[in-house]
């Protein structure tokens, strides 16, 4: 019989234990953020509605960007992003929400594109997003850039630290307008600059889009500065304004390692305001690890009642995963899930040997027993020595008699007995 193959799908994720630990320790860390600044995870589901997931009708058109199937008469897909799920929701439970609504979620998304590095078919995302009806103070724009750098902070001993860079949609509406660009022109200048940092040519195909003498003064945002503009039409005045203010938010709030960059622009068309997007300081050539902006009508697809937010996304996956791989993340913190092996020398010292193990437990020491109770010592200590507990705790027939355990750490090698009470302290003072 032909074996059948071990390696999973292309584009999905498989970790070894002390990755999985790792990546585990750096997703509670981020949540307990989340808990503490008063945001409410939501749990929502994987598949939704076909007509939820996308307004197109032609399947084979975005077949290749959604995992869509068909049950009965129901067409359905795998959720893409906490978005849409997110829209859904609160367009169904308005009169049992109180906003501003603080909310995150942090689960698997899916993608059918291509797989290729840092992208993948599913993949962990962690979303937060504040809401409110009709309006929301750019206040909670700030709240929300400040409570991800806590998140950011948390996990900094293990992916390092980042820094914030802060666009703004509104200011580039206001210079398209002050300019006289079209709806094709400001969207064609919309993709150039959002490419800028990776384009050569990027003044030629500008020049192309908009006309010489458009194209100069984009550039001369970049070689001026943003506050040159100041003046130019009370539409640019006004982002300017809520640019400088948005700085002074986030200095008031603590937040540090920020700066205006005007090239961020994101990529999704709904953003309307300040966009951001985080990027690692101590792995510079890792692309954007983070993101997100304001955007003016969340519910439009599911409710006439206007909701609007500002949200922001990590993906923990491309994150973490990636920094594996570059091999910058130390896994030997994360080498060993156990505190003691429990080693029983015969089965006649189970009963003894368990009893000890669930009061290991009911100390919150992490503990295993190795159960092959007919194996020899060497065998054993091995096994504790693989798993990389740091303790051995030997029950054998003396042990048994004189209600006593040995414990050996296994790192110096040192070993004792003593009574079970004692033998907790030893180890939970190790800690």
């Amino acid at each position: 019989m032909d074996l059948k193959p071990t390696k999973p799908l292309s584009g999905f994720i498989e970790l070894l234990p002390a990755q999985q630990r790792c990546f585990d320790e750096c997703a509670r860390r981020m949540q307990d953020v989340l808990k503490i600044a008063g945001y409410s995870r939501l749990d929502l589901p994987a598949i939704e509605r076909a007509e939820v997931l996308t307004d197109k009708d032609n399947w084979d058109e975005i077949e290749t960007q959604i995992f869509l199937f068909q049950k009965g008469d129901t067409k359905m897909g795998l959720r893409y992003d906490g978005t849409v799920g997110l829209s859904r929701f609160v367009a169904g439970h308005l009169n049992d929400l109180t906003f501003p609504f603080y909310t995150y979620q942090f689960a698997r998304n899916y993608r059918g594109e291509r797989p290729q590095r840092g992208r993948y078919r599913e993949f962990w995302q962690l979303d937060i997003d504040i809401l409110g009806v009709q309006t929301l103070s750019l206040n909670y724009d700030a709240e929300i850039v400040s409570t991800l750098m806590r998140v950011y902070e948390a996990v900094a001993d293990i992916v390092g630290k980042v820094k914030v860079k802060i666009g703004n949609r509104r200011f580039w509406n206001a210079m398209f307008a002050y300019l006289g660009l079209n709806e094709t022109q400001a969207r064609d200048a919309f993709v150039l600059i959002d490419k800028r940092d990776k384009m050569s040519d990027f003044m030629d195909g500008l020049i192309e889009a908009v006309g010489k003498g458009a194209a100069n003064e984009i550039e001369a945002v970049f070689t001026d500065g943003y506050r040159s503009f100041v003046g130019k039409s009370v539409e640019l005045d006004a982002a300017i304004a809520e640019m400088d203010k948005f700085m002074t938010l986030l200095g008031a709030m603590g937040v540090k390692n920020a700066e205006i960059d005007v090239s961020i622009m994101r990529g999704h068309s709904y953003y309307t305001g300040i966009v951001f997007e985080f990027f690692s300081i101590d792995y510079p050539d890792l692309p954007a690890v983070g993101g997100g902006g304001r955007y003016e009508n969340l519910v439009s697809k599911f409710s006439k009642t206007k909701i609007v937010g500002v949200g922001a996304s990590i993906g923990v996956s491309r994150l973490l995963v990636a920094l594996m791989e570059m091999g910058k993340i130390d896994l030997s913190k994360f080498e060993s899930a156990t505190d003691v092996a429990v080693l029983v020398m015969g089965d006649d010292n189970l009963p003894y040997a368990m009893s000890a193990l669930n009061t290991l437990r009911d100390e919150k020491i992490a503990s295993v027993a190795y159960l092959d109770t007919d194996k020899k010592f060497k065998s054993q200590i091995e096994y504790s020595d693989k798993i990389m507990a740091k303790y051995s705790m030997i029950i054998g027939e003396d042990e048994v008699k004189n209600k006593v355990v040995t414990v050996k750490d296994m790192k110096t090698g040192n070993q004792q007995t003593l009574s079970l009470v004692d033998a907790i302290k030893l180890v939970q003072e190790s800690a």
